[in-house]
């Protein structure tokens, strides 16, 4: 059985790392590289070779791997490239790009999609979108204070006082969550809003404060967060126009699994911010939580608030990405298959499977 990683077209991640390489080769598998894959991740040809790899044309992969992966999805034309039977792993956010899923059936190939595993206890080491959240969260605060022409901490000096930065993190899963830890060290004042109140102990214990309104509709089943009335988005949007107001930094990672992102942050709330303060949005490719929002853009509105679309930011850490998701791929790849590396199809019923498979291959 022999896997394919693709060099990314776009961005600086690549889908497995040396370390991951050499534990696919011990359980049997051949692993072929892209030329130069590794290069945006720091990482050389030698040293795939070194791990067991052979470094490969990128027609070759599609000709000689039975499982390919990348971490984004391939373009139309090359998925037209695929063979039949093979097994592609990558994330293809069907909710999001609604075409992709009809487009790989056509080449009757088993589609995994990892951004779609569940978040269970049993998947914990396959969820792709906690790793690369985690990293989103952490980069987006370090990318604010960046930007933001202001200190993040207080400092006391013999020229005076400077009050510390105001951050306001809007959802606290795994990005939020980081978001408002590092704010914290960095010496920022953290505020943080969820629809789901057991967040808030977990936003109290990293030092944020959190802001809440009545009435929400809890968390699913899997931990993602419930498409809520526009009633209770009113109400949220009242209590927020304050905290926005008064924030120099905003941090928005509020996305609902299978819907567009709410938009939270209206353009009155944001023209009514702060010249020079921040916004960064996470969940710009879902549609953005502020009306502003643009993906892979930066908007500078006319009060010169900087709004920064990036649902990627985990790529500004490739090389820890990189390995995080690497990782995901060994854990997933290992549930999937058998002892003599076959795809096990006795787990179609199984909630992992199911979940991230969005194509089969159909046998004539």
């Amino acid at each position: 059985m022999t896997i394919g990683v693709f060099k990314e077209t776009i961005g600086n991640k690549v889908g497995l790392v040396p370390v991951v390489v050499k534990k696919l080769i011990a359980l049997g598998y051949d692993v072929l590289v892209e030329h130069k894959a590794g290069r945006n991740s720091f990482i050389a040809n030698a040293d795939f070779e070194e791990a067991g790899a052979r470094i490969s044309t990128r027609s070759d992969l599609f000709e000689k791997a039975n499982i390919l992966i990348s971490y984004k999805a391939l373009s139309d034309d090359e998925i037209k490239l695929l063979r039949s039977g093979q097994i592609y792993i990558s994330n293809f956010k069907p909710f999001i790009y609604t075409d992709i899923t009809d487009k790989l059936k056509m080449q009757n190939i088993w589609a995994f999609s990892l951004d779609m595993i569940p978040r269970s206890s049993i998947a914990q080491s396959m969820d792709v979108l906690s790793s690369m959240s985690s990293i989103a969260g952490y980069k987006a605060v370090l990318r604010a204070a960046d930007l933001l022409p202001r200190y993040l901490q207080m400092m006391i000096t013999s020229a005076g006082s400077i009050k510390p930065a105001k951050v306001f993190v809007i959802g606290a899963g795994v990005a939020g969550l980081q978001a408002i830890a590092t704010a914290k060290r960095l010496g920022a004042i953290v505020e943080a809003v969820d629809t789901r109140l057991e967040t808030e102990d977990e936003v109290k214990s990293l030092g944020g404060k959190f802001l809440k309104v009545e009435g929400a509709k809890q968390a699913t089943d899997q931990g993602y967060g419930s498409e809520q009335s526009q009633d209770y988005i009113d109400k949220q949007r009242q209590m927020m126009f304050d905290a926005i107001s008064n924030s120099d930094i905003v941090i928005c990672t509020a996305t609902v699994r299978g819907n567009k992102a709410p938009v939270i942050i209206t353009k009155k709330m944001v023209d009514n911010m702060r010249r020079g303060s921040v916004i960064i949005d996470l969940a710009a490719d879902a549609g953005g939580n502020c009306e502003y929002s643009q993906n892979n853009k930066t908007i500078i509105t006319p009060n010169y608030v900087q709004i920064v679309g990036d649902s990627n930011l985990s790529d500004a850490a490739a090389v820890d990405a990189s390995t995080l998701f690497a990782n995901n791929v060994f854990n997933f790849l290992k549930y999937i298959t058998s002892s003599d590396l076959e795809l096990r199809t006795d787990l179609e019923e199984d909630e992992i499977f199911k979940s991230s498979c969005i194509t089969r291959q159909i046998k004539n």
